[in-house]
């Protein structure tokens, strides 16, 4: 059975990634891309859905863990009654397919280890035909094939193989797993000791370009680190996680595959990235979104492939268990085909700041912006499934309605700022028709606040974005009174939850149950902040930064009674939040905004 989702810790080369824990066992692996079918998958079954683990044999031994520098370069400590030993875990970024590389380094005495292969293909169900080649062993099943190099005594039993090694002081001893196509030969030799120094240099080197110097610099170094992990960079597309159906509740059935570009989710990470001096990382996105909705861009989808590919139907593998029984294991994901209206906003608003920041211009950009627009002024007045995804009917949901006012909004300032060419007068229309309708319907003044959806008493966590888009401001009495009741409704132990729930739950469309949401949670310190609340806002700051894992990495969601992790992890979307409330805390002329707002259109509020 899996540990806890704080146990694990990322590899990855920019195209896939791994999860490895603290015990030394790679569980989760997919392979060549991030959306693949895993060839580890002990993560959400057990032991013989695929595992590889290096660790001291016996159980006397504890370890420790920490990445090297500001790199993506794993290094785990096992120490033992007869010494030392050190576990170095990293994936190459570049050449022609993932590799895996392990190098087990004596650091004192003498230190005896174990290490266990499971190969398993297609999530666990395949048992691959493996055969000895050249030195090594070559596992195969349908198009996959992986080779693993060694330098011990390997032995196979129950389809698994095994070796019990000793290392010393000074000494280094590599294992490397390769992917390749099956019907290709497998890739060239490595040397080992080398790649590790050249992906030290280039995660390093990626890592200093960081244009932040403010408090919180470490946390927000790794984040970003993550946030560049979960690029996939042949194509510049941002996928939320590198993992699949992690439990919003254990033993709940609120498990998703993130292992998508969310339209959403990139455009906040596009954002803290520029806002740090990743300029190349907003280009690459904003060439993914192009050629990822050419065509048709009123069709666009809220989520696509990691190369933009739109067919993600979503289907379940029963063979497994699940994360700590939580099933089912879904793959694919049936909201890419929901209507959220937020993602125009998003998408417009991203686009908007690449521009103000000085990204090279696509002469397709702006086309598509505007073929954006005409369909938003059609489309705004439609019920849709909201930020949350419910999968429960279609609402007037208030944020989707904020962030068709961003779209307008943003359009205005298209023109007005960039001197780009636009109906502005039809734009600056439906940007007032919108705000005066979000402040009527939206806004329930026997509760003080806006809520969830028109009609509705409920609240809803993604509303504290109004402030943060220039919706309204921060002091105005209805921002402040949506804020208070979030601290009163959506606050449990200091955590924020994204909504709030009837007796019927009717809205989601699921049954009830679920973590904290730490994006939430964030988005709350930089309100506070706003409010000039700077030290509450810093306290909850602190606080969320204390859900880190030893290796500064979170997950989407967080059990305050359990203290553990929920979601998948890592979740791009809370790296994102820590980022920004980062720069919105420590900035020197006051709070940044999420967005390049520049507050309410000219003119009284609604």
């Amino acid at each position: 059975m899996a540990a806890r989702i704080e146990d694990y810790g990322l590899i990855g080369d920019t195209r896939t990634a791994a999860l490895v824990g603290r015990d030394g066992s790679i569980d989760w692996f997919c392979a060549p891309r991030f959306d693949s079918a895993a060839c580890f998958a002990a993560l959400l079954g057990d032991l013989d859905n695929g595992h590889w683990c290096i660790c001291p044999q016996g159980s006397s031994w504890h370890s420790t863990r920490r990445y090297r520098d500001d790199t993506l370069v794993l290094e785990t400590d096992f120490v033992t009654p007869t010494g030392k030993a050190r576990l170095i875990d990293f994936m190459p970024v570049g050449g022609e397919g993932p590799r895996l590389v392990r190098i087990v380094e004596g650091v004192r005495g003498r230190v005896p280890m174990a290490l266990e292969l499971a190969v398993r293909f297609d999530y666990g169900s395949r048992v691959p035909w493996a055969r000895r080649v050249d030195g090594g062993l070559e596992f195969v099943a349908g198009p996959d094939a992986l080779h693993f190099s060694f330098d011990v005594e390997m032995t196979a039993r129950s389809f698994t193989h095994a070796a019990e090694f000793e290392v010393g002081r000074g000494q280094r001893m590599p294992f490397v797993l390769s992917w390749h196509p099956s019907h290709k030969r497998r890739p060239p030799r490595m040397d080992p000791k080398a790649s590790l120094e050249e992906v030290s240099r280039w995660w390093s080197g990626w890592a200093g370009e960081c244009t932040h110097r403010g408090e919180w610099r470490e946390a927000v170094v790794r984040s970003l680190i993550v946030l560049k992990a979960l690029t996939y960079r042949p194509t510049g597309g941002m996928i939320a996680a590198p993992t699949t159906s992690l439990p919003e509740a254990i033993g709940g059935m609120r498990n998703w595959d993130y292992r998508y570009c969310w339209l959403r989710d990139a455009t906040f990470s596009l954002y803290a990235l520029m806002m740090n001096g990743y300029t190349t990382e907003a280009r690459s996105w904003r060439d993914w979104l192009l050629r990822a909705i050419a065509g048709q861009p009123e069709l666009m989808q809220i989520m696509y492939g990691a190369a933009g590919e739109s067919r993600l139907s979503e289907f379940e593998l029963p063979w497994l268990d699940g994360f700590r029984g939580s099933k089912p294991v879904r793959i694919g994901n049936l909201a890419a085909k929901q209507f959220q209206l937020d993602v125009y906003g998003e998408v417009m608003d991203s686009m908007y700041l690449a521009a103000r920041m000085g990204v090279p211009r696509n002469p397709r950009a702006w086309g598509l912006q505007k073929h954006l627009m005409r369909f938003l002024e059609e489309h705004w007045v439609e019920p849709d499934e909201g930020i949350w995804e419910v999968r429960g009917p279609r609402r007037h949901f208030t944020h989707s309605k904020v962030m068709a006012w961003v779209a307008a909004d943003r359009a205005v300032r298209s023109v007005e700022k960039l001197g780009l060419a636009g109906p502005v007068d039809k734009w600056r229309r439906l940007r007032e028709e919108i705000h005066c309708e979000v402040c009527e319907r939206g806004y329930n003044a026997e509760r003080g606040a806006f809520t969830w959806f028109y009609g509705s008493s409920l609240l809803d966590a993604a509303l504290l974005m109004i402030p943060l888009v220039g919706f309204l401001p921060a002091s105005d009495p209805r921002v402040r009174g949506t804020v208070a009741a979030i601290e009163k409704g959506l606050l449990n132990e200091g955590f924020v939850v994204r909504y709030e729930t009837d007796q019927k739950n009717d809205v989601d469309g699921l049954p009830a149950g679920e973590g904290t949401f730490l994006p939430c949670t964030f988005w709350l310190a930089d309100n506070l902040m706003l409010q000039g609340r700077a030290r509450e806002a810093r306290a909850l700051y602190k606080r969320l930064l204390g859900v880190r894992n030893d290796l500064g990495l979170m997950s989407e969601e967080y059990d305050p009674k359990r203290r553990m992790m929920l979601g998948n992890f890592p979740q791009a979307f809370t790296h994102v939040s820590l980022v920004n409330t980062a720069m919105n805390l420590t900035s020197a002329e006051g709070p940044a905004r999420h967005r390049p707002s520049e507050g309410p259109p000219d003119g009284p509020s609604a």
